[in-house]
């Protein structure tokens, strides 16, 4: 085997493997926090120690797994005010790329982003859940990529990872998959028009559910949390 193959063939292993744990994310086999073995994931996955390492380290780049001294890697897990201020930045990116795509858009744009969309509302319909994660980031770079300008498409893409595992936790609702799919449409709708502030607002407001609903999921265990230490402190102080 030639080296160039051969290091094809490894980087592919990597990806692959990489790729797997994503999917144990979205289909919530794995949730925020939760510890990531390497002998566990090579056994599970039938891949070496060394090709786990690796897509471990693909997925902490993309940050969507974290890794601490002597503790391992972990499924990213974020507080509340981190979420805060990840959505903060994600959402002043958002605006800025909806705010520099030139309006109207022209017809092959468009075109190009209902080829997208039409992708995406496949994946709905056959409730595949990490084709509808594949196809709505795909969208969602396709769309802000007519800015334009490559550097600000790079961040957004960097603040869509960072939003991975928040984004997954509620990626199989079918309330918010439908308003997902009513507000890419009126995205594209929009594309025709010059109303840039509409739509910068629509693609701002369009990113913000999956922030409430990972917040409302954190507000919960800490209530749960708060609840079950409750009756040890009283069974203490008796």
């Amino acid at each position: 085997m030639k080296d160039g193959k051969m290091a094809k063939d490894l980087g592919n292993e990597e990806e692959a493997v990489a790729r797997a744990i994503e999917h144990d994310i979205i289909f919530g086999r794995l949730g925020p926090g939760e510890r990531l073995r390497e002998e566990t994931i090579s056994r599970e996955k039938d891949a070496s120690r060394h090709h786990v390492r690796q897509a471990l380290m693909i997925l902490e780049r993309s940050g969507i797994v974290s890794r601490e001294r002597n503790k391992g890697a972990h499924v990213r897990a974020y507080s509340a005010d981190e979420v805060r201020q990840l959505y903060d930045v994600r959402e002043m990116l958002t605006r800025q790329a909806a705010l520099k795509i030139d309006l109207p858009a022209s017809a092959t744009d468009i075109a190009e982003m209902q080829a997208l969309q039409a992708r995406y509302e496949a994946a709905i319909e056959s409730n595949t859940l990490p084709e509808i994660h594949a196809t709505n980031d795909a969208f969602h770079v396709g769309f802000f990529s007519l800015c334009r300008n490559p550097y600000l498409v790079n961040m957004l893409k960097r603040a869509m990872d960072m939003t991975y595992v928040i984004r997954a936790a509620n990626m199989g609702n079918p309330d918010q998959l439908a308003s997902a799919r009513a507000e890419h449409r009126a995205m594209i709708a929009l594309l025709a028009g010059t109303d840039s502030w509409a739509l910068s607002e629509l693609c701002v407001q369009h990113l913000r559910p999956s922030k409430s609903h990972y917040l409302k999921r954190l507000e919960a265990e800490e209530s749960e949390s708060r609840t079950s230490r409750r009756p040890a402190r009283q069974a203490q102080e008796t």
